[in-house]
Order: C-alpha cells, then structure tokens, then sequence
C-alpha cells in the first residue's frame, strides 16, 4: 500500500468539557467530565496535551492555558439528538441524528422479549436499568443454575446480555447478539448498540468479573459517512478498539480490540508507525466503560494522565504531514451522582506533525467538522458537506 501523509482521531471516550446549552433537557447540568474530575482530584499532571492547548478548552486543575500552544484546538457542539457513544461518533463522520435512539427505563417491553424466547428459545434475567458489574452480582448465581442470559440496559440506547463464559461459550453470545440485532430489537425498537458481556468468576472474594471480550453490535448507519466515501476513495480506515463495532464493520478494514486503553494505545502506535496511507480513528473506552459510569473520578484522572504520558510515542510516530485529531464522543462526568452519560462539547485538539503552533478553533457548531477536516485532508473537501474543515486553519497556525 502507498505511504504518504496520514489523518489520525484519537477519541477518549466520555472527556466531555462542558455541559452543552441544551443540558437541562437531559439532566445534566454543571456537567465538565474533564473539568470536574481534574477539581475532584486536586489538580492533573497533562504537560503534554496541556501544551498542545488542553488547558486552553475548559478550566483543567493543574493544566494552565497557555499562550503558544503547539497545536491549535477548540471545543465541538453535538447537533444530534442524544449523548451516546453511537451518536457521537456517526455524527463526527457526518450522520446527524435527529430522534435520538429509543431508551427504555422501565425495561424493554413485552414484544421486545417475547421476541427474544421466540428468536433464541431462551429465557431470561434482568430486564431493567442497571449497571453491568452490580447485576451480574446480584444475578449472577441465578444465570449460572438456570443458564438463562442476564439481559438490561442503561439510560443509553443499548441491549446488553450479560453471561458467564463457561455458561455461554463466547461466540454462542456473539450469535445471540447477532439475533438480537436483526430479529428482536427491530423497528421502533431498534436500540443504537446490542452489547455483549461476557464475565467470569466467581474469584476468591466471591466475585464476579466482567472480561475484555465485550463486543459492540451497532446499527449500521443508514447515510453514507465519511468512512464509505474514503473507502470509495481508496483510502482504507484502520480502526482501534470498538470503532469497527460501531460502525457495523462498513468502512473499516480492521479494527482489534484493546484489553485497556494502553493497549489500545500500543495498537494506535503501532499502526501510526507503519507509514501506510490510511485514515486511523481510535477509540479509548476505559474512561467511559471503567471509570465514567461507576463515578471513580481517581481512576478516571489516572488515566487521563497515563494517556498524556503516552502522547510523545504517538507525536514520534507520525510523519511530517500527518494530521492527528484528539477529541471525545460524549461526557460521562464521575463527579456526578448519575452514572450515565452527559450532555457535554467535546474537547478539539488538531495539529499537523511539523506545524509547532496553533490557534483558538473556537466552538464548532457539529461533530461533522471533524469528518470534513479528514475528507479535506485526503483531497475530498465537499463530498460530504455535513460540516466545516479546519484544515487550512490548522496548517496555517
């Protein structure tokens, strides 16, 4: 494959930087995953991204504005209805969502899981709003006697079945997920993502232990999106953890899942390392799926700055030219008592590998300025049409 310039986005999951205009409506005002989290431990230590204009975004304790960021950068308003992972990342590549995805908090109702016995002729645990480490504690032992699958949601738009390996060998949930996709949860209930959840234990503590094995099955989107017109360009998207999973698979040729967000981070290294031209889009989810929904703010700020550590490996990775976008799908501030996701902008770091200063990008009004950039940079500005690029911007800092 041809080598040449590369475009990169970096999502970390849930680093929202502010509650949006419209968060009243969904609950979420005083809402700033990054700015809070940061208050809540005492300060970061982010030397890296913080000089790339991190600091410069929202008020991060211990991550000053800085007057010659290396990089420019700016925050991304969500136009879509909704503040899911699905949402957000259909939107930064040019899909906008004007209903949101259907939620159920009273549980999914009867035709969805007399679909299911009918499709999968198995029973079922659950059936309401929850987190996923706490049901599998508390159903835990009744999966395991009976064999019947542990199935919930969340304030997201999500089916997610949860089952021990050695119940439910991996792959026999990985088809019960694909069912649940194309023959239970269809039409008006058509959720944004079925989830599978795999655990294991009990361990020594009498615990029950969620493995890295979770897959996304995700609608696919119904609009061509920037990864279908690169594709048709024959520019190949290379994914990183669940980006594959979310788009359905269409546009991306490869997409393998991370244990934890430094593997994930390794995978993006390595990738960027190879000099092909491709388009490579990441996605770190630790800080959602760990640290976001059960409100540990310490762990959330660890990894924040474990990722910061790690940002000189990618900066060296890439070659003069190359495009890198840091940015996130959602907020999911654990500073709050909800657990769920917020309704929050986005952070909006840009740099081209060779440019060592930036500008202010201000507030975009789309996630879809993101997409366009990255069409703009493989010589395809306009053919999507959903948002603004900010290359020229970038490069001209």
């Amino acid at each position: 494959m041809a080598s040449g310039p590369r475009a990169i986005v970096l999502v970390l999951d849930s680093v929202g930087v502010g509650e949006l205009p419209d968060a009243a409506a969904y609950g979420d005002v005083g809402s700033n995953t990054l700015g809070n989290t940061s208050r809540a431990v005492g300060g970061l230590t982010m030397p890296n991204l913080g000089a790339m204009g991190l600091g410069n975004i929202t008020d991060v304790a211990g991550v000053a504005p800085v007057s010659n960021a290396t990089a420019s950068f700016g925050r991304c308003a969500e136009l879509s209805a909704g503040k899911d992972t699905t949402t957000g990342h259909w939107e930064m590549v040019g899909m906008q969502l004007d209903c949101p995805f259907p939620t159920y908090p009273n549980g999914f109702p009867p035709e969805v899981m007399d679909a299911w016995t009918r499709e999968t002729g198995l029973g079922w645990l659950g059936n309401y709003p929850a987190s996923g480490t706490v049901i599998i504690q508390d159903l835990g032992d009744e999966h395991v006697a009976t064999g019947n699958p542990i199935i919930y949601t969340s304030a997201d738009s999500v089916f997610q079945i949860a089952a021990h390996e050695d119940v439910i060998p991996i792959e026999e949930l990985y088809r019960l997920c694909e069912i649940a996709r194309t023959r239970v949860c269809v039409g008006e209930n058509a959720v944004g993502r079925i989830i599978a959840r795999p655990f294991i234990g009990p361990d020594e503590t009498g615990t029950y232990v969620r493995t890295h094995r979770r897959r996304d099955f995700a609608l696919a989107p119904s609009e061509p999106t920037t990864l279908d017109l690169l594709q048709d360009a024959g520019v190949p998207t290379y994914g990183v953890g669940k980006i594959g999973d979310i788009f359905a698979w269409r546009g991306i040729c490869e997409s393998p899942h991370s244990v934890d967000n430094m593997d994930g981070f390794t995978h993006l290294v390595e990738r960027v390392n190879d000099g092909e031209r491709t388009f490579v889009f990441a996605n770190l989810v630790d800080f959602d799926m760990l640290w976001g929904h059960r409100n540990d703010y310490a762990a959330y700020a660890r990894g924040l700055e474990d990722v910061d550590a790690r940002m000189p490996e990618l900066l060296a990775a890439m070659k003069d030219g190359d495009l890198l976008i840091v940015t996130a799908d959602h907020g999911c501030d654990p500073t709050t008592p909800s657990t769920d996701h917020s309704r929050e902008y986005v952070p909006l770091i840009a740099k081209v590998k060779g440019v060592d200063r930036g500008i202010d990008l201000g507030t975009r009004t789309t996630f879809a300025d993101i997409g366009e950039t990255v069409l703009d940079f493989y010589g395809l500005a306009g053919s999507c049409g959903r948002g603004t690029s900010f290359l020229k911007e970038v490069r001209n800092a």
